[in-house]
C-alpha cells in the first residue's frame, strides 16, 4: 500500500469515525437529560469509537461504495434508547433525534473556528503538516455537514424518520413506523439501487446537496472570518 493511498485512508476514515462517533453519542446524551439513561446503563456513553462502530455499516459498506463511485454513507451501532423511559415521549424522541445531527452542525463549526486561523498560517518548507491539517480540517467539515442533513431524511431508520414520526397525527405516525422494520434495505434501494436504474431519480443530489453547499458556504465564511484576527 502506497503513502498516498494511506494518507487518503487516513484523512477519509478519521474524520468519518470522529463524527459518527460524536453523532452516536449526542444521541445518547440527549436521551439521558430528557429522562432515559439505558445508553449510559449500556457503557455507551463513551467517546472510544471500539464501542460504536459497526464492521459492516462503518468500515466495509462506506469502502465498497466509495469503490464503485456510488453514494457514500453508513452507520455505526445505534445508541440504545428507550422512548418509553422519557419523559415525554413523543417530543423526546424527536429531540433525541435532532441532538445526532445537531452535535455534526456544532463540530463542523468549532472546526472552522480552528481552521481559519491555521489556513492563514504562511506557508514555507517546515510548514508542509500545514497542509494536512487543513485538509484533514477541511474534510471533518464536510463530512459532519453531510451526515447531519443526510440523517434528517424522512426515511426510515434516519433521524429525520424519527422527527416526522413525532410531528405526525398519531395513526399516521404509527403506519409511517411500520416502514421502520425495513432497516437499510429501504435505504439501499432508494438511495443507492434506484438512482442507478431510474434516470433522473437523485434523491441524494436533490435533497441533500443544495442544504450542503448552502451550510458548507455559510461555515466556511466562519473559516475566513476567524482567519482575519
Amino acid at each position: 500500500m502506497n503513502s498516498a493511498l494511506i494518507h487518503q485512508i487516513v484523512m477519509l476514515a478519521l474524520p468519518l469515525i470522529v463524527a459518527i462517533v460524536f453523532h452516536e453519542v449526542a444521541h445518547g446524551w440527549a436521551a439521558r437529560a430528557l429522562g432515559d439513561p439505558t445508553a449510559h446503563e449500556a457503557k455507551r456513553l463513551t467517546l472510544n469509537p471500539l464501542r460504536h462502530v459497526d464492521p459492516i455499516g462503518t468500515v466495509v459498506l462506506p469502502g465498497l461504495l466509495a469503490l464503485a463511485h456510488l453514494p457514500v454513507f453508513g452507520w455505526a451501532k445505534p445508541v440504545p434508547v428507550n422512548a418509553w423511559r422519557l419523559r415525554n415521549p413523543r417530543v423526546g424522541m424527536m429531540l433525541v433525534a435532532a441532538a445526532g445531527p445537531a452535535s455534526n452542525i456544532v463540530m463542523a463549526l468549532l472546526a472552522a473556528l480552528v481552521l481559519g486561523p491555521i489556513g492563514a498560517m504562511p506557508l514555507g518548507p517546515d510548514t508542509r503538516w500545514l497542509v494536512s491539517v487543513v485538509e484533514l480540517l477541511a474534510t471533518f467539515i464536510q463530512i459532519n455537514l453531510f451526515l447531519a442533513i443526510f440523517n434528517l431524511l424522512p426515511i426510515p431508520p434516519f433521524d429525520g424518520s424519527h422527527i416526522v414520526e413525532g410531528l405526525l397525527p398519531a395513526p399516521a405516525a404509527q403506519l409511517y413506523a411500520r416502514f421502520r422494520r425495513l432497516g437499510f434495505g429501504l435505504v439501499l434501494v432508494l438511495l443507492v439501487l434506484l438512482p442507478q436504474v431510474v434516470p433522473g431519480f437523485d434523491p441524494i443530489g436533490r435533497f441533500v446537496g443544495p442544504p450542503f453547499e448552502w451550510l458548507y458556504g455559510h461555515v466556511i465564511q466562519v473559516a475566513h472570518w476567524t482567519g482575519r484576527f
